[in-house]
């Protein structure tokens, strides 16, 4: 191959030397022998050869930060020999595993039961979390209720919610925030949601009623049963505000002049809730342990260094502090401190920052991050830090997943990085999560896919709408769909169910029929189950963990006894012929396609098959979902010019995928110069190039190589229609399609139904 020349393939393996490799997925391999040459069309149909220099400038943001894949070693045959499964003591508490659930998770939302989150957390309990902390969901300050919070003391039913985790042999704390509540110069009514006052919004006398405020509160839980606290002073919350310079232009004893006076609110605060509920009852510090500007990205200069906060954590034990929680401490984008795996969403953003520039990581956040695990483990080696600097427990938070990666979670603890792991999406995705790791089941963990479904998402009509990819009962559980709660119930009698389609919708509805006590087959035409999940997990790339969730299916399978049949074609006759008590079609949806043929040098396919066609550089994806989006930044990644041509407005871009996760892609989109057309309709496709209409009000006619079909998906209801007379269940993307989300709730449904 001449230099200056790349094929797909060639580059494919560019990006493994680059460290990239990973993020493939394993496509490599399966990607067809291309011409020396790919070469992008110019508007008037000419041939200009794309320069290797050219694209790899494309490729900027995808070699960026490259991923290293390989630390996922899993080495361990003793769970029970592990520091993981050690005792550890905070204050009077004593522990007996390293992983505590920290304070998030379902409270917030209008639809919240007290039923609801008593199961959650019992759950948890049951499962084997030891201390699990409640998210501060009730107005407990007297004088400063934020606007966000749903309950009072009144109507919050935390007796109840304490008194249920208790009686499951568990540790309940609650984190006291505060944010979202207006001061005499500051009013949160008028500010964004999650509002951030500064330190000089406050009067003295509001500091002092805060203090005193912060003090009742600890002193009311205690009373209702809470075994300790958590004080919120990372992010937005107002104990932040005093120990940054960023946000402190006080003069007085409070102000940033010295660490004393940083700290002296929180130490203050730590100082009373001793005095008033006694020295032994256990007091956590959560804090930012470094933070970094991520709207005007560099622009640092009065933002928290690990240095400071070294100084700070060694006051806040000397005040009487148990234990400390460091997070990360973005300067804007409040998700990120607690989910910074959101840095690395995205097939070749890693270190996207949300509005649409990157991290360099190895430069900014001082450097320190374990930047190169896809946003695992990130402030081990900052933990180790704080941990060298103070006597008391050390933890730290952001996708804390020793079973994701045995060796790697265990040797932080081993080493003394730190003496717990906060966690919490983990525990949401699988309760049982603990005992089955103990127990070395790690197989049988269902994974957490980091899609941020599970926080102040939104609906396809703009409504609150939490919940989890994989678990079908999480936000549910007692609504009117799923009224019975999480727990499956008993089967009716005995029966055979038929399922037909081996995709997510699919393998949940057997394997929830089959726990019902029901005899199960599973018939798949291909010659594996996982439906579209393979293809999605090539395409994403491992930040999800999709590969981990075809996998935990085919386990569940196996293990409650689903009988599967690959290879197998079925249509209404042969369902007719095996006469089952019930069946669930679940056969997916139909691509849609433009009904236009390729015309001259410029092709048409399918996104199925768009990770083995040789595209050329110049690329239009006529569709807006979420598919339509993750192959557009997989593209990018790969140095191509991508357009998307969307049938829909605007607003509907990214269709399916969670609202966190928009606000970390779309922005990137633009930043890599995706022209996006809203509107649009394709008229022609031509030699070298596609025409469009759109809202210019003009045809417009441009560059194409190929054209990626990613319409929406069309329900299928040949089979299920066929079937009158029987009891049938069309679940997933044959019936409505949207997401994998969408798809595992409907077949968990349909078998609570049988």
């Amino acid at each position: 191959m001449e230099k200056g020349k790349i094929t797909r393939r060639t580059f494919l393996g560019g990006l493994a030397a680059a460290g990239v490799v990973a993020a493939t997925g394993g496509v490599t391999a399966c990607s067809p022998t291309a011409p020396d040459d790919p070469s992008e069309s110019t508007a008037n149909g000419t041939i200009a050869p794309a320069s290797e220099a050219e694209i790899v400038a494309r490729q900027h943001a995808a070699l960026l930060n490259p991923q290293d894949y390989d630390y996922r070693e899993d080495s361990i045959t003793d769970w029970n020999n592990t520091t993981l499964f050690s005792d550890w003591n905070f204050g009077n508490l004593t522990m007996h595993n390293r992983m505590v659930k920290s304070a998030a998770g379902s409270a917030y939302m209008p639809f919240w039961t007290t039923e609801m989150t008593v199961a959650e957390y019992t759950h948890w309990a049951k499962g084997g979390v030891e201390l699990m902390y409640v998210e501060d969901f009730a107005s407990l300050l007297e004088h400063f209720p934020a606007f966000y919070k749903m309950r009072t003391r009144e109507n919050s039913d935390l007796r109840q919610i304490v008194d249920a985790i208790h009686a499951d042999g568990a540790y309940c704390g609650y984190q006291l925030s505060l944010m979202g509540a207006s001061f005499s110069g500051f009013d949160a009514s008028t500010a964004p949601e999650f509002a951030c006052a500064h330190a000089d919004d406050l009067t003295l006398d509001e500091v002092k009623l805060v203090q005193r405020d912060f003090i009742e509160a600890a002193k009311w839980l205690q009373d209702q049963g809470f075994d300790c606290v958590e004080i919120n002073a990372a992010g937005n919350n107002i104990g932040q505000a005093f120990l940054s310079r960023n946000r402190n232009a006080r003069t007085d004893e409070y102000g940033p002049q010295s660490f004393e006076n940083r700290t002296r609110f929180v130490c203050e605060m730590i100082q009373g809730i001793k005095e008033l509920c006694g020295a032994d009852f256990p007091v956590q510090v959560l804090i930012n342990a470094i933070e970094e500007n991520d709207y005007d990205l560099g622009q640092n200069a009065t933002l928290t260094t690990v240095e400071e906060n070294l100084q700070m954590a060694k006051m806040f034990e000397a005040a009487g502090a148990d234990s400390l929680h460091v997070r990360l401490g973005p300067f804007n984008n409040h998700p990120a401190e607690f989910a910074s795996d959101m840095y690395f969403t995205g097939f070749g953003i890693d270190g996207t920052t949300g509005y649409g520039n990157q991290f360099d990581f190895k430069r900014h956040f001082e450097g320190k991050l374990v930047a190169d695990h896809s946003g695992c483990g990130m402030l081990l080696d900052i933990a180790a830090e704080f941990k060298n600097a103070v006597n008391i427990p050390v933890g730290t938070v952001t996708y804390m997943d020793p079973a994701h990666a045995p060796d790697f979670f265990e040797q932080a603890l081993a080493d003394g990085k730190l003496d717990f792991y906060l966690m919490n999406r983990p525990f949401m995705v699988d309760p049982e999560y603990i005992n089955k790791l103990k127990e070395g089941r790690i197989d049988e963990i269902r994974p957490c896919n980091r899609c941020l479904h599970c926080h102040f998402d939104l609906d396809e009509e703009g409504n609150f709408y939490e919940h989890c990819r994989m678990n079908a009962t999480h936000m549910r559980a007692y609504l009117e769909m799923m009224s019975e709660g999480p727990d499956i119930p008993a089967g009716n009698g005995e029966k055979n169910v038929m399922v037909v389609g081996g995709g997510p919708a699919g393998m949940e509805a057997a394997r929830v029929a089959a726990l019902r006590g029901y005899t199960v087959k599973l018939y798949e035409k291909k010659g594996s189950v996982g439906g579209l999940l393979e293809f999605a997990a090539n395409a994403k790339g491992p930040h999800e963990n999709l590969s981990r969730t075809r996998d935990f299916f085919i386990r569940q399978l196996e293990l409650t006894g689903v009988e599967v049949i690959s290879g197998q074609e079925v249509d209404a006759d042969f369902v007719k012929q095996e006469a089952p008590d019930a069946v669930v079609i679940a056969t997916g949806g139909l691509r849609d396609t433009l009904g236009l043929t390729a015309t001259g040098s410029t092709k048409l396919i399918s996104i199925d098959d768009f990770l083995t066609t040789d595209l050329g550089n110049n690329v239009t994806i006529v569709g807006e979902n979420a598919q339509a989006v993750d192959t557009a930044l997989r593209l990018l990644a790969e140095g191509k010019k991508v357009t998307i041509a969307s049938p829909l407005p605007l607003q509907a871009l990214d269709k399916g995928q969670s609202d966190h996760i928009k606000g970390f892609v779309i922005p990137m989109l633009y930043t890599l110069g995706t022209r996006i057309w809203p509107n649009a309709k394709v008229k022609a496709l031509g030699d070298g190039e596609i025409t469009i209409s759109c809202d210019t009000g003009v045809d417009m006619t441009y560059p194409c190589d190929t054209v990626i079909e990613a319409l929406d998906m069309l329900p299928d209801t040949s089979i299920s229609a066929a079937l009158s007379g029987m009891e049938v269940y069309a679940v997933g993307d044959c019936n409505r399609p949207f997401n994998i989300a969408e798809a595992i709730t409907a077949g968990n449904l349909a078998a609570r139904r049988i």
